[in-house]
């Protein structure tokens, strides 16, 4: 079995730090704490023969990414009606001095 942080585990599959703690804390991933200086030190244990779960863990990023996209677009349509609102209270309070 390798050993490998989770920061870079998450670098490798390219995930978020967080949604690897995630994965540890729900018993997805193996796992191993060990003192190191003084500090504890979260591993994730990668087993050699298990192409399966590398799959599984390789397609959450693009799911990810469309979910993430529809956001960026929901942000921006928002963003434009703000402008809006913004512009319209202006001028209002122009009109009231």
């Amino acid at each position: 079995m390798e050993k490998m942080t989770i920061k870079a585990y998450a670098r490798k599959h390219k995930m978020s730090i967080f949604q690897v703690v995630k994965m540890v804390k729900s018993g997805s991933l193996k796992s191993e704490v060990t003192q190191e200086e003084g500090k504890e030190v979260t591993y994730v244990l990668l087993e050699k023969n298990s192409p399966q779960k590398e799959q599984k863990i390789a397609s959450l990023p693009q799911t990810d990414r469309g979910e993430m996209m529809a956001l960026k677009k929901e942000i921006a349509t928002l963003n434009k009606r703000l402008s809006v609102l913004e512009n319209e209270l202006y001028t209002l309070r122009k009109m009231v001095k």
